[in-house]
């Protein structure tokens, strides 16, 4: 827990970071109405009227015609990074266990540093335990640091850029250009800083999430040094090769493509999680008796088959209600659908 504690802290002071540029950022606007500014959380009335309905449908005509699903993918991409579902996964385990050691609930076995350690089994009150404190950790960051760094995005944005005919198709040289010209000469540099934080916290969420990839499903592992190195160079190379070769536009492109990426194996990531977690058959928490009896008959739990017991000796039931299972379905049919007609546009030459 030492170490997954100065990993929070550490992805927590990088956040702190980002929003303390932004807070400056936002200092740095002026002549704009912070009543308007709020006045722009609430729904506007243009989406009723005749206009909004066709810029609704043009927007709408847009997307189909590939001029901003790439974009719209590479942003699901970005804030959806499928890595950060095995990371969520990986990370829970030693505060599960951690709940339990303290109260008493694992053997001396499983405490052990041996070989001949006892596989763990968390118990109830660790799993309720840690998706009670997953729930509130995920609302906070939400509807906090997420919500207020998004906010500031789009007041920057709206602030200094709307006026500025070249914003639509700047890329972060060019953004970072229109911001200092148009606030100041320190804004560009906050943008920059901030992104450089951003990408470094993503960065190690990323590398941290291989390592359990490579560890746990792989079977390989390797020492800290030689895993850092190894990772950054396969991140770091190929910018700079980009970088040597094309320019600036080049590692846009390259920016854009690698969230593209991220998003179409989204899918692929969810579809098994979905899966599992709407099924009894892996998302009941046993009881130690039930659990110990049970051993000897795990290649037929193991099959096709259904294990029907009574709740009693087979433990609570935990698997997704059927409202949210349906829910999970409709997103990941939306995303599928989204990515099979991003490729298809992209296969066409129509989706940039």
């Amino acid at each position: 827990m030492k170490g997954l504690r100065a990993f929070e802290m550490f992805v927590v002071a990088l956040v702190l970071g980002v929003v303390i540029c932004f807070c400056i950022q936002l200092s740095l606007i002026k002549d704009t109405s912070v009543v308007e500014v709020f006045r722009g959380y609430l729904p506007s009335s243009a989406i009723v009227q005749s206009e909004g309905y066709v810029t609704f449908l043009s927007g709408l005509y847009s997307i189909a015609n590939g001029g901003s699903l790439y974009q719209a993918c590479g942003i699901l991409g970005a804030t959806v990074m499928p890595h950060s579902l095995y990371l969520g996964s990986g990370i829970v385990q030693s505060r599960l266990q951690e709940y339990d050691i303290n109260a008493g609930n694992v053997p001396a076995s499983v405490q052990s540093t041996n070989a001949e350690k006892q596989p763990y089994h968390p118990s109830l009150g660790a799993i309720n335990f840690c998706l009670k404190y997953s729930i509130a950790e995920l609302a906070i960051s939400l509807f906090t640091f997420a919500l207020f760094v998004n906010s500031a995005i789009l007041i920057v944005a709206g602030a200094s850029l709307s006026s500025q005919s070249s914003a639509a198709s700047a890329d972060l040289f060019g953004i970072y250009d229109l911001l200092s010209s148009s606030i100041a000469p320190a804004a560009g540099t906050v943008f920059a800083l901030a992104l450089l934080l951003s990408g470094v916290s993503a960065g190690i969420v990323c590398t941290i999430a291989g390592q359990m990839v490579s560890e746990g499903a792989l079977n390989w592992s390797l020492p800290p040094w030689l895993r850092r190195l190894v990772t950054r160079s396969i991140s770091i190379t190929p910018s700079i090769i980009i970088a040597g070769a094309v320019g600036r536009e080049g590692l846009s492109a390259a920016l854009n493509g690698s969230q593209v990426a991220l998003s179409v194996v989204l899918p692929f990531v969810s579809a098994p999680l979905i899966y599992f977690t709407c099924r009894n058959k892996y998302m009941t928490v046993r009881n130690p008796e039930s659990r110990d009896h049970d051993e000897g008959d795990e290649e037929a739990i193991d099959g096709n088959q259904e294990v029907m017991v009574d709740e009693a000796h087979q433990g609570v039931k935990m698997r997704n209600h059927w409202v949210v299972a349906a829910l999970a379905v409709v997103i990941w049919l939306v995303i599928t659908i989204m990515n099979v007609a991003n490729l298809v546009l992209l296969g066409k030459g129509q989706g940039f």
